[in-house]
C-alpha cells in the first residue's frame, strides 16, 4: 500500500518535519569516534543510549519514497539524528516549553488554515486529512519546532551590530562600480566556425549518446473530480487511492482499473529519462519528479500508483526501448553543434583566465587585446549588486566578488554571456538610519553575527556532551539499505 509517508512527502506538514530536522545540522558534524558495543545502540549521548531501530526509522521518515539510500548519506541523517537528539537535551537544560494555549495560537495563526483571512477549523481538519497525520501527531512536531525555534531565539537574541557592520552589509550590495567590458561573443562569432563535417564526426564518435532508452507508456492522473465527482481531497479520495493501490499490488492493470472506477481512457506517450518524446521535444506536464518515477517502475510490475508534485497517477509501462535518434534529425545536429561551440568557448576563456592568474594579462594586456581583436570597450557604471539593467544577476555576482583595478572573466552557466572585464573603480556607500531601509540592513547583519555564533554554539555542544557512535551498528545500517 501507499505509506503514509508517501501521502504526504510532498505536503506543507513534510516541510515542517523538514524544518524540525534541518536544524540540527548547524550544530553538529561527523567526527572520529569510537567503535564497538552492542549492535542495538547506534549511539550513546551522555549514558543515554539510542537505539539501532530509532535511527532506521527516522531514516525512513525523512528519506523521499524514491531515494536511494547511499553510505554517505546515512553518515548525513547520522550527523542530524544526533543534531536532533542534542537540540532535545539543551531544550530540556533550558526549561524551554510551550503550553497548550501557546500552541493553540501558532496553529491558528497559520494560513494554510484561513479561511477570510480567520482560522478556519475545516480547513485545518481538511489539511490533516488530506495529508493523512492524526492531530496530535501534527501538534506534538509542530510544539517541537517551536521549541528549537525558541532555542535558536535565546542563544541567537539580544545581538545589535553595531553601524560599522550595518553599513559593511549595505556596501556590500550597493557599492557602485565603474568597469571596462569587452563581449567574448564577438570573438567567438569571428574565430568558431564549426563545420558539418565535424558536426558528423562528432556525431559518428559520440553515437552511443544519441541512443536513448524509451518507456511507453499509458497514464491518468487521479484528482477528486474523476474519482469521486467532489472537488476536494477527502476521505473518500484516499479511500479509494488505497483501494487503487491494492488492486494494483493484486496484479491489475490499467484495462480492468479504468472501468471499475468509471475513469476516463488513459493517454499514451513515449518519453526518455529526459522527459523528451522521440523527437527529442520535451513533453508538458511532465516533471522531472515524475519521470524519474516512470523509469523507476519495475518491469516485472509495470502498472504503479505514483505520487509526484502532490498529484496522484496510475502508470502502465507497455514497452521500454532503445531508440537512436539520427544525425539528419535537426535536433540532434542543433545539439551537437551547441557542445561543439561550447567546447571551443571553453578553450578560448581558459587560455584567458590562465594569463590572468598567473598575473600576465593586466590593464595593458586588456586594451591590447582589444585592439589586436577589433573589439570595442564598453564603460559601464553598476549602481547596485542587483542593477540588472545591462548585465544578469549571475555575472554581477561575480564582479562583485573581486577588487578594484582587477581583470576577470566572467559567464553565465551555459556561457551564453562571456565578458572580460576590468573593475575600475569601487566606489563605498553608507546608509544613513534614518532611511526606511535602515533595518533590513541591521537584520542582514545581525543574521552574520547569529551565523558566527551558532558556530561557536556548536563547539560549545561539543565539549557539553559526551557523544560516542557505534561503528558496527552503523555499519549494520548501511548493509541494511545496501
Amino acid at each position: 500500500m501507499l505509506s503514509s509517508i508517501r501521502k504526504f512527502s510532498s505536503s506543507i506538514y513534510a516541510k515542517i518535519f523538514l524544518f524540525i530536522v534541518a536544524i540540527p545540522f548547524v550544530f553538529w558534524g561527523m567526527g572520529p569516534l569510537f567503535t564497538g558495543g552492542n549492535i542495538n545502540v547506534v549511539v550513546v549521548i551522555d549514558k543515554e543510549k539510542h537505539s539501532t531501530q530509532d535511527f532506521v526509522n527516522f531514516i525512513q521518515r525523512f528519506a523521499t519514497s524514491d531515494q536511494k539510500i547511499n553510505i554517505n548519506q546515512i553518515e548525513e541523517f547520522l550527523s542530524l539524528y544526533i543534531g536532533d537528539k542534542l537540540m532535545q537535551k539543551e531544550i530540556e537544560h533550558f526549561k524551554i516549553k510551550l503550553s497548550d494555549e501557546s500552541l493553540s495560537k501558532l496553529i491558528k495563526h497559520q494560513k494554510e488554515f484561513k479561511r477570510e483571512n480567520k482560522f478556519s477549523r475545516v480547513e485545518y481538519e481538511k489539511f490533516l486529512l488530506k495529508n493523512n497525520v492524526a492531530a496530535v501527531t501534527f501538534e506534538d512536531n509542530l510544539s517541537k519546532r517551536e521549541k528549537k525555534k525558541q532555542l535558536l531565539d535565546f542563544v541567537g537574541g539580544g545581538i545589535l551590530p553595531s553601524k560599522f557592520l550595518i553599513n559593511e552589509a549595505y556596501n556590500k550590495i550597493n557599492q557602485k562600480r565603474d568597469i571596462q567590458l569587452i563581449n567574448l561573443n564577438d570573438i567567438f562569432k569571428k574565430e568558431i566556425k564549426i563545420s558539418e563535417e565535424q558536426i558528423k564526426s562528432y556525431y559518428e564518435t559520440n553515437k552511443e549518446d544519441y541512443k536513448k532508452i524509451y518507456k511507453f507508456i499509458k497514464i491518468i492522473e487521479l484528482n477528486p473530480k474523476n474519482l469521486t465527482g467532489d472537488i476536494e481531497y477527502n476521505k473518500v479520495f484516499f479511500q479509494k487511492i488505497d483501494e487503487i493501490d491494492d488492486i494494483i499490488f493484486q496484479g491489475e492493470n490499467l484495462d480492468y482499473i479504468l472501468p471499475k472506477f468509471n475513469l476516463a481512457e488513459a493517454k499514451t506517450f513515449a518519453l526518455n529519462n529526459l522527459g523528451e518524446d522521440t523527437n527529442l521535444k520535451i513533453i508538458e506536464g511532465f516533471t522531472k519528479n515524475l519521470v524519474k518515477e516512470i523509469f523507476n517502475i519495475n518491469e516485472d510490475e509495470p502498472t504503479a500508483l505514483i505520487e509526484s508534485d502532490d498529484k496522484y497517477f496510475i502508470i502502465e509501462v507497455t514497452k521500454t526501448e532503445k531508440i537512436e535518434s539520427k544525425f539528419a534529425d535537426k535536433t540532434v545536429k542543433e545539439k551537437i553543434l551547441l557542445n561543439l561551440e561550447m567546447n571551443e568557448k571553453r578553450k578560448i576563456i581558459s587560455v584567458i583566465i590562465s594569463k590572468i592568474n598567473q598575473n600576465n594579462f593586466l590593464k595593458s594586456d586588456f586594451d591590447k587585446f582589444a585592439i589586436d581583436k577589433n573589439l570595442s570597450i564598453q564603460n559601464i557604471q553598476i549602481n547596485s549588486l542587483n542593477d540588472t539593467k545591462i548585465l544578469k544577476e549571475e555575472v554581477l555576482g561575480q564582479i562583485y566578488s573581486f577588487p578594484e583595478k582587477k581583470v576577470i572573466v566572467v559567464h553565465d552557466i551555459n556561457l551564453k554571456e562571456n565578458f572580460l572585464i576590468y573593475i575600475d573603480k569601487v566606489k563605498n556607500v553608507t546608509i544613513d538610519e534614518k532611511t526606511a531601509e535602515y533595518e533590513k540592513y541591521l537584520n542582514l547583519a545581525k543574521i552574520k553575527i547569529t551565523n558566527e555564533l551558532f558556530n561557536t554554539y556548536d563547539s560549545y555542544i561539543k565539549k557539553r556532551y559526551n557523544i560516542d557512535i557505534n561503528y558496527k551498528a552503523l555499519d549494520n545500517v548501511k548493509n541494511y539499505f545496501n
